[in-house]
């Protein structure tokens, strides 16, 4: 792991050397961030069912593997999709198809979003995980993910944030026009430089790096 903060790009950089140039599979890096980010939750307590909230996205991706594992060690889990399941592509649509046979509740949520429903499946929730939106992001969030990110900070339930709270800047670490509240930021290979900035913390809660398994030579210049 870095002991430096990286930009967006120097993180893309990171993961594309380590595919092309290594011929580390992407989704090899991706089961490693998702298993590394479910031992960061359950270290920090579970009491009661955990519900994922996943985009389309590798970020998306990341949150299925935590489905994924979390059953595994028996914790309730379901996930609530805010996307057609035929929009989901590469890694991520991996991810999903092993989740989906492996018979994980999952709940393709309609658009616009209703946001009755969402706030019901949230209601009974210990943890929330918060897999929207990744790093890419850099315009104002759109719907469903606006809503979705307003009805999860309203729901007064511990939220867990995968890589960065989904509508925070990666670069600024300021807010897309909304951005999740975290309790805790589970995030991969460095902290996003976008965290060093004073008001991030707000969004972020503590932050936690986790190894993904890419070595040392392409982190450490």
């Amino acid at each position: 792991m870095s002991t430096r903060s990286m930009s967006r790009d120097e993180v893309r950089a990171i993961d594309r050397r380590a595919i092309e140039e290594l011929g580390l599979p992407g989704i090899v890096l991706m089961e490693n961030a998702g298993r590394g980010a479910t031992d960061v939750l359950v270290s920090l307590g579970i009491t009661g069912p955990v519900v994922i909230c996943a985009g389309k996205g590798n970020n998306a991706g990341d949150g299925f593997v935590i489905a994924r594992h979390l059953e595994i060690r028996a914790v309730p889990v379901r996930v609530l999709l805010l996307c057609n399941p035929d929009q989901l592509q590469g890694d991520a649509a991996i991810a999903y198809g092993v989740l989906e046979k492996s018979g994980t509740p999952i709940r393709c949520m309609p658009t616009p979003l209703d946001t009755g429903e969402f706030d019901a499946e949230l209601a009974g929730a210990d943890w929330i995980v918060d897999a929207l939106l990744g790093t890419g992001i850099s315009n104002d969030v759109r719907e469903p993910f606006a809503t979705a990110i307003e009805r999860i900070n309203a729901a007064d339930r511990k939220v867990l944030a995968v890589d960065l709270p989904s509508g925070m800047d990666c670069d600024s670490g300021a807010p897309l026009g909304c951005c999740v509240r975290a309790d805790h930021t589970v995030t991969f290979v460095a902290r996003k430089v976008g965290f060093d900035m004073p008001d991030s913390a707000a969004w972020t809660g503590p932050v936690h790096v986790v190894d993904i398994g890419v070595p040392r030579v392409l982190i450490e210049p």
